[in-house]
Order: C-alpha cells, then structure tokens, then sequence
C-alpha cells in the first residue's frame, strides 16, 4: 500500500516513516507543509494517507483541509489524520461526506504500534476510526442531542463503533454475542432516524450523529 505522509515535526515524521515501512507501507512522499501535501495527493499512485491537522505554513488545519479536498476529487480516498489535541470539529469535518475510509487518532495514539497501524489498517479497508479519548470527551459535554434516546449499553456500542469495530469485535469487547450487537446497531439506526439506504454508509452516519453538538 503505497502512502502520502505529512507530519510538520521532523522527528515524528521520520519515527511514522520508519513505523509504516516496518509494517509493509510504502512511503512515496513525505512532506511537512500544506502545498507539497496537495502535490503529493495528486500522485495517482498514492493509495492513501497518513497526514497532520497542523501544517505549514500557519499550522491551523491545513492538513485537514487538504485531506477533505483530496477526498473530493477522489470519493473514498482513505485518510488517517494526526492530531495534537482533542478537536471534535475536526473528527466532525472529516465525516461530513458520509463516507468511510477516515481516522482521527490524537499523535498519543501512535505510541501503541499496533493500535495505530490497525487503525490504519481498519481506515483502508473503508472503516472509520475515532480516538477513543474524542468519545471520552464528547460523551461528557453532550445534552439534549439525538443519541439521548440510546440507552446505555447503545451509546457503548456506538463508542466502540465510532473506534472503528466491526461487529465481531465489539461483541468480544462487550463479552456478549455478535447477534446481541446487530440488535444493538439496528436499534441505534432506528433511534437516529437513519433509515436502509444502500447509497449511505449508516455507520458513518450513526458516527456523525454522534459527533453534533
């Protein structure tokens, strides 16, 4: 899998390079600001990216704007982004288009190697992954929103939903049945007023409801 990489910090940025390769990725660009970014996303061979919210030159959120206009030109692009700090608009952004195939993991996140290349991993394969210490931090500010109808075991398969899991994982985090958990999940998509529609990713979807405040 052939990735674009954008990290401002040149230690990191060598330590993700080094991290990825080691776990089969190739790297065909390695940048540290907004322009060569946006260079590097319109190699056709870039498969997918691994990139920083804050890049040169001002470090906003270059690197999430130039992931999202990637993913513009190209539906489904998957993108794994890297922040400092917890920044629920940004995770929300990320998701608008209703697609998968995108992760918001806080830099933190890429001490534990495996969590991160599976998480990269995961978002390759079209899944969605949320940092689980955003959920934390959303699941506490949050009032009178739509996910108040879910009950408690609900907004804890929505949590592990939005981390990325599949079905069968959640099952083995909950210790209950994968059936118990398809229970769960229609009932969330029921509750969230997300009907079946094959050209949505209800996942997604259900992830984004919960990420409005």
């Amino acid at each position: 899998m052939r990735l674009v990489l954008a990290e401002d910090h040149a230690l990191l940025r060598d330590g993700l390079i080094r991290l990825l390769e080691a776990n089969g990725f190739t790297i065909i660009a390695a940048v540290d600001n907004a322009p060569e970014l946006e260079l590097a996303l319109e190699d056709p061979r870039a498969e997918a990216a691994v990139v920083d919210v804050r890049l040169l030159p001002s470090f906003t959120d270059e690197g999430l704007q130039a992931a999202i206009a990637a993913r513009a030109k190209r539906p489904g692009f998957p993108v794994m982004v890297l922040s400092q700090y917890v920044e629920q608009l940004y995770a929300r952004e990320l998701l608008a288009s209703g697609q998968g195939a995108v992760g918001y993991l806080l830099k933190d996140r890429v001490a534990d190697v495996s969590e991160f290349v599976e998480g990269v991993h995961r978002v390759i394969a079209g899944g969605t992954v949320i940092d689980p210490e955003v959920i934390a931090t959303i699941m506490a500010r949050r009032h009178d929103q739509p996910v108040d109808r879910l009950t408690p075991r609900e907004r804890e398969v929505l949590g592990l939903m939005a981390e990325g899991r599949s079905n069968a994982a959640i099952a083995a985090a909950m210790f209950v049945s994968e059936k118990a958990v398809a229970k769960h999940t229609n009932s969330i998509f029921t509750k969230l007023d997300l009907p079946i529609d094959i050209d949505d990713n209800r996942r997604v979807l259900a992830v984004l409801a919960w990420l409005r405040v």
